[in-house]
């Protein structure tokens, strides 16, 4: 292998084939970079390697730099494991949490002068190799928390990986981190999870009744449990005091919910509640990390066949529109749903008359 210089990578191991580890795999082949692979589950790396991943590891080869991809827990004991066979000249992981990682390490003793500690927020509510993605980091954030011992040309050869893979770079304090993704990760998924456990003792009426609401609410919940309790181990205080906090706010509206009787006054809890959730989604970050922007709403009837999407999408291009985003909505028991895109709106109007004109049902 030869020396990486200004920070130039060009072998990895991939320590772990699960989503994240895959995905940075395939990111890194379309950037040219050797890619190895290695993980306790050789149907896993088989998977991988198929998907053009990379190719097997045997533990000989020494590489520029190591992606420890495993759940936090075991994160500094793999470390470890690399650096007593000195198999790369620098270190990360992408594990969701990183102070528990980062003082495992130094407690057994890992060269925290070649190891900084990383996490891409990126994901799918699928797991395993065979979700995973090269796109998967695309213009999303990917935070990294280098330590006082970590070395110069070690940070740089994340930040390098980190722009390998197309992701937005973020430095951050290792526990400013796990705090921060305890408010917009972690107890967003116990909380979905909370939601959708409802829904296995709902009644076929209220399931028959569902809409796109309740799917958006707990889309996430359908991730691995088992992945996810690692998760919440690493990072369980922080979790804990957003949970608790939820848990007031949800107990305030429930009583004031039950105390109502005619009373409206006793619904101001409720409406303080609603509308602190509306100006908290108004703060989450837009598209390429600016501003959020307020988008209008073309509704688009759309049939449930092969090749409309991309009829729908094909037309709304021959407009001149530019597309934000797009949603689909099922209607129950009908071969028939609704798209809706997400344009700016000075476009909505321009986007529904060139619709119409092409033979789209808009509805007004």
């Amino acid at each position: 292998m030869t020396p990486i210089e200004d920070a130039e990578i060009g072998s990895v191991v991939v320590v772990g084939t699960g989503l994240i580890g895959t995905s940075i795999a395939l990111a890194l082949r379309q950037r040219d970079v050797r890619v190895f692979l290695s993980d306790r589950d050789a149907g896993a790396v088989r998977l991988a390697r198929e998907l053009g991943a990379g190719e097997d590891w045997t533990g000989e080869q020494r590489v520029d730099l190591a992606v420890v991809a495993v759940p936090p827990q075991f994160v500094a004991q793999q470390l470890l494991d690399l650096q007593k066979r000195d198999s790369a000249r620098f270190y990360t992981d992408v594990a969701s949490v990183k102070a528990l990682p980062l003082a495992q390490a130094a407690q057994l003793g890992c060269d925290l002068t070649t190891y900084v500690a990383g996490h891409p927020l990126a994901g799918r509510e699928r797991s395993g190799p065979a979700a995973a993605r090269s796109d998967l980091f695309l213009g999303r954030p990917w935070a990294y928390c280098p330590t006082d011992e970590a070395s110069p040309r070690a940070v740089d050869a994340v930040e390098r990986l980190i722009s390998l893979c197309g992701g937005n770079a973020v430095r951050v304090d290792a526990t400013e981190h796990d705090r921060a993704v305890a408010v917009v990760s972690h107890a967003p998924h116990v909380t979905a999870a909370a939601v959708a456990a409802r829904l296995a003792e709902a009644s076929e009426t209220a399931l028959g009744l569902s809409g796109q609401g309740v799917r958006d609410v707990t889309r996430i919940a359908a991730s691995d449990p088992a992945l996810w309790t690692g998760i919440l181990e690493g990072n369980a205080l922080p979790v804990a005091e957003v949970l608790e906090a939820l848990v007031a706010d949800l107990s305030a509206a429930a009583s004031s919910l039950r105390a109502l009787a005619g009373d409206g006054a006793a619904m101001g809890q409720v409406t303080d509640l609603l509308s602190r959730g509306v100006r908290g989604t108004g703060r989450i970050p837009g598209k390429h990390g600016g501003p959020a922007r307020t988008y209008a709403v073309v509704q688009v009837l759309i049939g449930d066949r092969p090749g409309e999407l991309a009829r729908l999408v094909q037309a709304a291009g021959e407009t001149g529109v530019n597309i934000e985003d797009i949603r689909l909505e099922h209607a129950t028991g009908l071969e028939l749903g609704a798209a809706e895109l997400y344009v700016q709106p000075e476009a909505a109007e321009t986007l529904t008359e060139g619709l119409r004109e092409r033979g789209w049902q808009v509805p007004s």
